[in-house]
C-alpha cells in the first residue's frame, strides 16, 4: 500500500517519528523536506550525503536510511528512452538546484567526460559543478554547442511557455533532456524536436526514481511500464 501524507514545512521530524511508530517500510520525500530529512535519518548513503538531500527513506534493521534516487532515475530514463550512454560524453546541465545537483553527480558517476553547469548564480553553479569532481566546471550557454547531452534542470517550461535557452544552438546528434514533464511536450522538447533533435521530458526520470525506491523498499523489480502508464494517465486527467 502506498499512501500520501501531507507534512507541513518544519514537521519532517514528526513524520519520521510516525514512520518509526507505525512501522512504515519506506517513505518518498518531496520538497521542501529533502534537506531536513537528510539531517534527521540515522544514516545517509554516499549519494544522499554528498547532496545533503534525501528523497527516499528506507527502514532497515540498522535504522532509517536516507537515499537519493533522483540522479540514478535520470540516467536510467535517459538510457531507456534514448539509448544514450553517458560514459565518455560531454554534458551541459542548466540549473543548480536540488534536481540539477543530483543529475550532475549521477552523470559524473556514470562516467561523463565533462559536466558543465550553467546557472544565473555563479556560487550555486560552483557548488553543483564540484559534485562532478575533475569533470565538473562552471560554464555559459555557449557550452551547449559542443555538448553531446543538454539537460534542463530548471523549472522553465512548467506552464510558462518558456525555454531555458535558444534552441537554434542545437545540432544534429545531440540529445536534450528536460526534467519538466507537464505540459507534454514541454516547450523545450517541442523546440528541439522541430529541429530534428532527440528530446525527452521529465516523466521518465519521475518514474525511474520511483522505481529505484520501489526496489529498495521491496527487493522486487519495479513494473516500469505500468508505472509509466499510470503516471501519464494521472497527468492527462483534468484536475
Amino acid at each position: 500500500m502506498y499512501l500520501a501524507f501531507e507534512v507541513q514545512p518544519g514537521d519532517a521530524r514528526v513524520a519520521l517519528e510516525a514512520m518509526r511508530a507505525l512501522d512504515i517500510g519506506g517513505l518518498s520525500v518531496t520538497m521542501p523536506h529533502k534537506d531536513a530529512v537528510a539531517e534527521l535519518v540515522d544514516h545517509c548513503t554516499p549519494e544522499a550525503a554528498a547532496l545533503h538531500a534525501v528523497n527516499c527513506v528506507v527502514a532497515t534493521s540498522d535504522g532509517l536510511v536516507g537515499e537519493n534516487t533522483d540522479g540514478p532515475g535520470f540516467v536510467d530514463a535517459l538510457r531507456a528512452e534514448t539509448g544514450f550512454d553517458v560514459d565518455g560524453r560531454r554534458a551541459v546541465v542548466m540549473g543548480a538546484g536540488g534536481a540539477a545537483r543530483a543529475i550532475v553527480l549521477a552523470l559524473s558517476r556514470a562516467g561523463a567526460a565533462e559536466v558543465a553547469v550553467v546557472n544565473r548564480t555563479a556560487e550555486r553553479a560552483e557548488v553543483a559543478a564540484a559534485l562532478a569532481g575533475p569533470a565538473g566546471r562552471v560554464s555559459s550557454a555557449d557550452a551547449i554547442e559542443h555538448a553531446d547531452l543538454i539537460v534542463n534542470a530548471t523549472s522553465l517550461g512548467m506552464g510558462d511557455g518558456q525555454v531555458p535557452f535558444d534552441a537554434s544552438r542545437l545540432s544534429p546528434g545531440q540529445v536534450v533532456a528536460d526534467i519538466v514533464y507537464h505540459p507534454s511536450p514541454t516547450p523545450l522538447v517541442a523546440a528541439a524536436r522541430e529541429r530534428g533533435i532527440q528530446a525527452i521530458d521529465g516523466l521518465g526520470m519521475l518514474v525511474h526514481q520511483a522505481g529505484h525506491a520501489f526496489r529498495l523498499w521491496t527487493g522486487v523489480e519495479p513494473p516500469i511500464e505500468a508505472m509509466t502508464h499510470a503516471a501519464r494517465r494521472a497527468l492527462s486527467t483534468p484536475r
